[in-house]
């Protein structure tokens, strides 16, 4: 059986994706490290810059990475993509279509083989073959990133340019799975070593890495063979610029052409201005918190954690006042989120709403926090970040007075991300309650229920960032259901199912979806993608 991703099932799967659009109506800074210390440099052969069209982005934070298994967060992830491919690609529609793999067939239903392009090289030269493939597979597992491969039982070279993947049952989404599984040239990473990678990255992505001065500047340059045709812009320069003034300080002198993240204060300043142009979309990330579900927890002086309750994790749901937050806080440029996953996705549930089943309700909260036996409330630590997400810092104060309100006095432990995710990391023997996002650029909510809501330590590759050690095993069983069939109306059924349970249960506390908010110059050609990436291949500037 072929599969391009268009048959009667996925066309019905992407029609419902394409409803994304509509979902919910909705450092340049001053520090500088000195370069002597901190450069990466001239690390790719040829590495001197092509004249051409150039483009500066000013982006919220540096990457932390390079190399695609070292770690997941959104300025890394926008590195990967402009020096890696997948086999499978996400447009920026999240439609999904060939990457590496020009075409695949399903031979049965654990079965499935891909055909690779022929002629595609990596920026060192060496041809792409079906070997660097299983290599990346093999490699993935033994990284801390299983959860990329984690239903993919085997995966065989069968030829140069083919490659056979086997299941360990029948899976509906693997292909779109594989639009995250980045692939490596297995000559050069060996060779190289996993530490190294994040400083000599090669890759068949259009860009490659000619320096990298870390928090003050990160230059990319067309790849000249890139298989899918040379990008129009040949060189990229990334700066992070954390501080959001300084961010739009930069676009508004000149400094930088587009900036990600414009401050929500800012969206009106910039729109005044002749020479700029603000873009927005509604974001698929659901800024989200994490409660901690162990009987001790770290930040909780108490001898039992109260938040194994759920009547406290319902008391801290209507605690929280979402549209105050989004009123005041995001200047109504956020959409309070009504699940874990937005409305176009696989798992949602029409008509379940977690706003109207926990509206803001303090008298309630009160009342439930007294028959759960804690009415003289509890202390307990939120950790935030101050970098990461639109005005993070301003919302973690905002939880702070409202939960104070259900007699919850709530500590703020708030860092950079480059702080954070370590902080925060399973088993997260630091933390009892995180707000951190959340977004499922696969459309599908089996990746993230896998991944934030199944039993830590139960199944390989699963539950690898449950930081609130929540546990159901109808979750789990559900979410091993929707993983071995073959068809995506089932797959959606089940995890409907699973979304039923979690919003009883509130393991975590939806927020709201984020806006994202692009600054660019006249000149400047961009189309806001749906998964927040910004891909200097599909952009133009004259």
């Amino acid at each position: 059986m072929s599969v391009s991703l268009k048959g009667r099932s996925y066309r019905r799967f992407q029609a419902r994706r394409f409803q994304a659009r509509r979902f919910q109506a909705r450092r340049f800074q001053a520090r500088r490290f000195l370069a002597t210390a901190c450069t990466v440099a001239a690390l790719l052969p040829g590495a001197a810059l092509a004249e051409g069209k150039s483009v500066t982005i000013g982006l919220t934070a540096d990457p932390s990475h390079l190399y695609p298994l070292a770690g997941e967060e959104l300025s890394s992830n926008i590195m990967y993509y402009h020096l890696y491919d997948p086999l499978v690609k996400r447009n920026a529609d999240l439609s999904f279509g060939p990457g590496l793999a020009e075409s695949w067939d399903v031979l049965d239903d654990t079965t499935w083989r891909f055909k690779l392009r022929e002629g595609v090289t990596f920026h060192n030269g060496n041809a792409l073959t079906a070997d660097d493939v299983v290599f990346t597979v093999e490699h993935a597992r033994k990284s801390i990133r299983p959860d990329l491969v984690a239903n993919i039982a085997e995966v065989t070279a069968v030829d140069d340019l083919t490659v056979e993947i086997k299941t360990p049952q029948p899976y509906a989404v693997l292909a779109m799975d594989l639009a995250e599984l980045l692939i490596l040239d297995r000559e050069y990473t060996t060779a190289t070593g996993d530490e190294q990678m994040d400083l000599k990255p090669v890759g068949t992505g259009p860009y490659k890495l000619t320096e990298w001065i870390k928090e003050e500047k990160l230059v990319l340059e067309a790849f000249d063979d890139y298989w899918a045709g040379k990008a129009g812009i040949q060189t990229v320069t990334f700066r992070p610029v954390t501080n959001p003034a300084t961010r739009t300080a930069a676009l508004l002198t000149g400094e930088v052409d587009v900036i990600q993240d414009l401050a929500v204060r800012d969206v009106e300043r910039v729109k005044r201005e002749g020479d700029f142009e603000v873009l927005t979309r509604p974001s698929l990330l659901n800024v989200v918190l994490a409660m901690d579900t162990r009987e001790k927890s770290p930040t909780i002086s108490l001898a039992k954690n109260p938040m194994t309750d759920v009547r406290v994790r319902e008391a801290i749901a209507r605690a929280i006042d979402v549209d105050a937050i989004n009123k005041i806080v995001m200047n109504g440029l956020a959409t309070p989120s009504t699940q874990y996953v937005p409305s176009s996705h696989l798992g949602y549930v029409e008509g379940m709403n977690f706003r109207e089943m926990y509206p803001h309700d303090v008298e309630k909260g009160l009342e439930l926090m007294k028959e759960a036996g804690y009415a003289d409330g509890f202390t307990m630590t939120l950790d935030a970040t101050n970098n990461r997400y639109v005005n993070d810092a301003q919302i973690a104060q905002a939880l702070a007075s409202m939960l104070a309100k259900v007699n919850i006095d709530l500590q703020l432990n708030i860092m950079p991300k480059s702080n954070f995710w370590g902080y925060i990391r399973v088993p997260t023997e630091k933390s009892s309650f995180i707000m951190s996002g959340w977004d499922v650029p696969s459309g599908d909510a089996g990746s993230m229920y896998g991944a934030l809501f199944y039993t830590r330590g139960q199944k390989e590759g699963y539950g690898q960032v449950n930081r609130g050690s929540y546990s159901n095993p109808e979750v789990d069983a559900l979410v091993d259901k929707a993983d071995s069939t073959s068809k995506i109306e089932e797959r959606d059924a089940y995890l409907q199912e699973a979304t039923k349970i979690l919003m009883k249960d509130i393991p975590m506390v939806p927020v709201h979806y984020e806006q994202d908010i692009y600054a660019v110059r006249k000149g400047v050609t961009l189309e806001p993608r749906v998964d927040k990436f910004l891909w200097a291949y599909e952009m133009d500037v004259e």
